[in-house]
């Protein structure tokens, strides 16, 4: 496909109403200081329909200078030295680009999901890691009037459940729905939440510049039907009929055991692996973290393999891990000490394995509403995530229709015939 983005402007957006003196430095909290210099990205891409108001732009960033007095550590500047956002309303960039094609023909691209980092304002080559802005937002406009927003943020202030709150309290202020918007308390508090500890940041080695010519990224999609067949099958056998993994925890058992495979193929002998996934805490701990809280709140799970499982022993064990710690959570108060260590000791954790230990990252975004995302036109009929360079980095998706799931792998292009073979030879029991 031929397919050409151009930028059309750029400019800083400031918060409408000036960031009050006692909120001017906002000190980033334990799991801010953890996270790796890295981004987060999404992309929503909106149909043409007659609701698109001709001058979009214009009032998407009317609305975005409202938000940000809600979201003002967005408009200010990370200072590494001191840890903390100074909240100088300097502002977030706002890009507005177009490109020469229709969506629909972008949407019925196979290999579209190759072309997604060209509707996020940054290049994975030189990832923006964390400088500034913080935060920088690009919309780009379609020949037949779709619209794709794409965000890019630090992970030094944010995660996943923060951009999908940021993205939906946007949409409903552009809708004029100003009591839609309206938050309970702080929006940013991970800090207050968690206090820093002064953490050194999370070892992260992103695949580099001259390693990119063979990796790419891969969408495999588990439809409804699929991960329902693969819930008959495990009734069928009677051994797993009072199981009720969610669709989430049985495509990462899928995709677990064909990074298995790989792993097993080029080391040429079965190592042991351990799964890392990430637990929000929001609603999650005995005191209560609101589930609009912003900023990095979770907490990591851990699971073992022998690597000669089976897809639902897997999904097994992944279950038993997750509803361990979040046992475990809800029995402790996020500010107690209790609560602050356990939640500590699982980000520690993560320095304990030895170089022989297959270690294989699944972040899951099912459940999060960026398919919910209005912003007066319409809801978005595709939702990804941008590039991560990390190899075998694996974030899943809910798909459009909400049932089933899409799973985005960076990986080696060498490795891909050895994960489609293990996902071929996928069946319970298998």
């Amino acid at each position: 496909m031929e397919m050409k983005v151009e930028k059309q402007s750029s400019k800083f957006i400031k918060p409408s109403v000036s960031t009050l003196e006692t909120s001017r430095h906002y000190r980033i909290g334990f799991m801010d200081e953890f996270v790796p210099a890295s981004n987060v990205t999404i992309v929503l891409f909106f149909p043409q329909n007659n609701k698109i108001n001709p001058n979009i732009i214009v009032e998407l960033e009317k609305s975005l200078e409202k938000i940000l007095t809600q979201f003002y550590p967005f408009a200010g500047r990370y200072v590494e030295d001191i840890k903390t956002v100074e909240c100088n309303d300097d502002g977030v960039e706002f890009i507005h680009a177009k490109v020469n094609i229709k969506i629909q023909d972008f949407l019925d691209f196979d290999s579209n999901v190759d072309l997604v980092d060209e509707f996020i304002p940054f290049k994975i080559q030189h990832p923006d890691l964390f400088t500034n802005p913080l935060v920088t937002i690009q919309v780009t406009t379609f020949e037949c009037g779709g619209v794709a927003v794409g965000v890019r943020t630090s992970h030094r202030i944010v995660d996943a459940s923060t951009i999908c709150t940021f993205l939906n309290k946007w949409a409903s202020m552009n809708r004029e729905e100003s009591q839609a918007t309206e938050l309970n308390g702080p929006v940013f508090n991970s800090s207050s939440f968690f206090p820093p500890r002064g953490l050194p940041a999370m070892p992260f080695i992103p695949v580099g510049d001259d390693m990119l010519i063979k990796y790419t990224r891969k969408k495999f999609s588990f439809s409804e039907s699929v991960i329902s067949n693969i819930r008959t099958k495990a009734t069928a056998s009677g051994q797993y009929s009072n199981h009720k993994w969610s669709k989430s925890q049985l495509v990462t058992a899928i995709i677990w055991k064909a990074l298995r495979h790989v792993d097993q193929k080029m080391n040429n002998y079965p190592r042991e692996s351990v799964l890392i996934q990430i637990i929000s805490l929001r609603e999650r701990m005995a005191t209560l973290i609101p589930k609009d809280s912003c900023g990095n709140i979770w907490a990591f799970t851990y699971t073992r393999s022998k690597n000669h499982e089976t897809t639902e022993e897997l999904a097994d064990l992944l279950t038993s891990s997750e509803e361990k710690t979040l046992n475990d959570l809800s029995k402790v108060s996020h500010d107690s000490e209790d609560g602050q260590t356990l939640v500590l000791n699982t980000l520690l954790h993560i320095g304990n394995f030895n170089e022989s230990t297959n270690v294989v990252l699944i972040s899951s975004c099912c459940e999060f509403p960026f398919y919910e995302t209005d912003f007066g036109f319409g809801k978005p009929v595709w939702v990804t995530p941008g590039t991560t360079p990390v190899k075998n980095n694996t974030v899943l998706m809910d798909d459009a229709g909400g049932k089933g799931v899409e799973a985005y792998i960076f990986m080696d292009k060498e490795d891909i015939p050895r994960f489609e073979e293990a996902l071929d030879f996928e069946d319970f029991g298998g």
